[in-house]
């Protein structure tokens, strides 16, 4: 039910329509009956005739009042013709009706555009003076190189529909690819309200070119100088056959390493590659694949990237309750170790304290004093050895400076008492209560590696990647293992037991996983030593080093005197965000209880941004902020204790160049199928573009702009309302004085 007095449209449900009636007679006869019966008829009539008016307001507002106005368009109808002139639109799929170009049936998509869209096509879509024609490109490439570049979709119609109000119809010529911007839904939806159809038409293949792409290389951002680093890489293959072929990794100076992949059908392929740093500083390495039979695009088979190399100074501190073999092997590896300061804490059950070279004789008794070491290694050792509070101190080096701790349980048992401390909160696995001393079993039992640890640098006992597997295969077995149920969410398992289960799966036995800031290692067998039968040192020192220098490397990734910085992610691209942690230290190398962290970052086009890093809640002198990528390239990162004139710590961070447009990609007509339903138009193919012009010749003409102002939402009704009682109220209290 609608009624209607000039602009003033009323839209009351019949329930509302009579309960308005009826109250407004009620309150009339009532306020007639006050005034008769009133001493001072004037004053009380002027208050009645106010309070006929606030309930007369009131069911008018129950009665939903609109204010309507009808604007009429005073130009003629416009149609706007908007071509997509994104980067993807460089794609070489597009194919030209046989009378366009005979000898060049396939462009790429931005020439089939240019093509079709010709004089004639024009000329038509004004309707011989009919129409206005607005013709624009949208998403091209910005001049500024470090921009984003990507297509929007949507906030071109929505500025159409803002700058006119006479808009009869949009084509939108697109391959429907979008990255930026509110999904193209909004769009048609805004079409939808105004009565403006959109007529979309899609160009391009919907089907992926055949082509290799080298999707991303996740290089680490320096390493050790004389050892290996592991790059990880991906691959996407759109070919419809599997290709045998060849990842070259290639410096500067010509230096080169290889590796045979196989890469199936359709399917991304995740691999990765060794390189051994022969000298420090910086270098630039180039990722290639050679272009395969039938390829069509040949600009995504390579990437460039930074690697910087390092020298070492690891400290790593070993506490164990015995002399057992697993730990005088450990000992020996580490203390040989070029690049590892070795510190032994050992309490003997029957001699006291360790003592001799690289032995310590108490546990460090302040928290500076134990944030030297960048792992601490605990052995067979419990509550008898390791007081609570020293407990909580190794868990806040690991959580808050990055440290690591590589927890190496023994048939003593000892570790089952940590569990009531931080460092059973760390333990990467759950251990079976029944058998507290482990499991000897009466032959060797191998390890076996998961998917995870044939692709981690951690397992990498052989030279390659290739032979890694054999190695493992051909190592001495182990006896006695630690009884684990299974690993706590969020671990990873690189090796499990060969022959036993638990009710999950098989026992895992050499696990890891993040604390805090740092890294944790669980490793359930003491034969480690027993990997040097027949081949001396080669594979014991070499899991061991790795281990040392994979829970270090975070930690070391920009440190000087008084502060240390590290972040992540390593590689970051534009749009994400980098979580900055640094430890800071007064100049008695105490954790840094009062003053501020600030991180000047200069970007890559020359700017400055200042980051002030907030405190951790901890003794450890951490602190953390976060760092928003705007730009590709490299960022240089100062990080200074504000106020102080210690050397700042500085380092480099590379942003990598993220492409939203990609050239290759299908096309998506079912976005712009959608968009064209959505808004009441329809998507036309591209051998049907005739019938486009006639499509618009039927439209009727554009119909008048109707603005509708709810009156019974506004802020401003319900403040007159609140504004006309308040003086209702007041003027009753002073009638009633007077």
């Amino acid at each position: 039910m609608t009624f209607s007095i000039q602009n003033l449209h009323f839209s009351p449900t019949p329930v509302t329509l009579v309960i308005g009636i009826v109250t407004l007679i009620a309150i009339g006869a009532l306020c007639l009956l006050t005034w008769h019966r009133s001493p001072h008829r004037g004053r009380t009539g002027a208050l009645e005739a106010l309070r006929l008016l606030v309930a007369l307001i009131i069911v008018l507002l129950l009665w939903k009042p609109e204010w309507r106005t009808i604007i009429n368009p005073e130009s003629k109808p416009a149609v706007a013709l908007l071509a997509d002139a994104s980067g993807s639109m460089q794609t070489l799929d597009a194919e030209l009706p046989a009378t366009a170009d005979p000898a060049q049936p396939v462009v790429s998509r931005e020439e089939w555009i240019e093509t079709l869209v010709d004089d004639a096509l024009r000329e038509t879509l004004e309707g011989e003076g009919r129409n206005e024609l607005i013709e624009r490109r949208i998403s091209t490439p910005p001049e500024d190189d470090t921009a984003l570049v990507g297509t929007d979709l949507s906030t071109p119609v929505t500025r159409l529909l803002e700058e006119g109000d006479n808009l009869r119809a949009v084509v939108l010529l697109s391959d429907g690819d979008y990255n930026m911007g509110p999904p193209p839904v909004v769009a048609a939806q805004k079409l939808l309200q105004r009565g403006i159809p959109l007529f979309t038409v899609p160009v391009g293949s919907a089907n992926r070119l055949p082509d290799l792409e080298l999707v991303s290389v996740t290089a680490p951002t320096y390493g050790i100088v004389g050892e290996n680093v592991q790059i990880p890489f991906t691959i996407r293959s759109s070919l419809e056959r599997e290709v045998r072929t060849v990842v070259r990794l290639r410096d500067e100076q010509g230096r080169e390493r290889t590796k045979e992949i196989v890469l199936p059908p359709g399917a991304e392929t995740y691999e990765s590659i060794l390189w051994r740093i022969e000298a420090e500083g910086s270098a630039t390495l180039e990722l290639s694949i050679p272009i395969a039979e039938g390829e069509r695009i040949d600009t995504n088979n390579s990437r460039r990237f930074t690697l910087s190399g390092r020298p070492e100074s690891i400290r790593v501190l070993v506490i164990e309750s015995s002399p057992r073999w697993e730990y005088r092997y450990l000992r020996n590896a580490l203390s040989r170790d070029p690049g590892v300061e070795l510190s032994c804490l050992l309490f003997h059950p029957q001699l006291g304290m360790g003592d001799g070279p690289d032995y310590i004789q108490d546990f460090p008794s302040a928290p500076e004093d134990l944030a030297r070491y960048d792992v601490v290694m605990v052995g067979d050792v419990g509550t008898d050895q390791l007081s609570r509070e020293q407990c909580d101190m190794i868990a806040g080096l690991v959580e808050n400076q990055a440290s690591g701790v590589v927890f190496l349980p023994g048939s003593r048992g000892n570790q089952r008492t940590l569990l009531d401390t931080r460092l059973g909160e760390l333990m990467p696995v759950i251990l079976d209560p029944e058998n507290p001393e482990g499991i000897i079993d009466p032959v060797a039992s191998p390890l076996e590696l998961t998917g995870e640890g044939r692709g981690s640098l951690l397992t990498l006992l052989a030279d390659t990647e290739e032979g890694n597997p054999d190695v493992w295969r051909s190592l001495p077995g182990f006896y006695w293992h630690s009884s684990v149920t299974k690993a706590k969410g969020g671990a990873e398992v690189l090796a499990v037991h060969a022959n036993r289960r638990t009710n999950f799966g098989p026992t895992p036995l050499i696990v890891t996983s993040t604390a805090g800031t740092g890294k944790v290692l669980y490793m359930g067998i003491d034969s480690a030593w027993r990997w040097r039968r027949g081949v001396e040192d080669k594979y014991h020192y070499r899991f061991w080093g790795q281990v040392a220098r994979w829970m270090s490397y975070q930690r070391n990734m920009a440190a000087g005197q008084r502060i240390r910085l590290f972040y992540a992610p390593e590689r970051p691209e534009p749009g994400d965000t980098v979580t900055l942690n640094a430890n800071a230290f007064d100049p008695n190398g105490a954790p840094l209880e009062k003053g501020r962290v600030a991180i000047d970052a200069t970007l890559p086009d020359g700017s400055n941004r200042r980051i002030m890093l907030e405190k951790n809640d901890s003794a450890w002198g951490s602190f953390s902020g976060r760092l928003k990528i705007t730009q590709p390239g490299e960022w240089t990162l100062s990080a200074r204790i504000e106020g102080d004139e210690a050397e700042a710590v500085e380092t480099k961070l590379l942003a990598q160049g993220v492409e939203l447009e990609k050239i290759g990609q299908p096309a998506r007509p079912d976005v712009l199928e959608e968009m064209a339903r959505i808004a009441r138009g329809r998507m036309i193919e591209p051998a049907s573009l005739a019938d486009l012009v006639q499509e618009i010749a039927a439209l009727p003409e554009p119909r008048p702009i109707e603005n509708r102002i709810p009156l019974w939402s506004q802020w401003l009704t319900v403040a007159l309302v609140v504004l006309l009682l308040a003086i209702f109220w007041t003027g009753r209290k002073l009638n009633g004085m007077f």
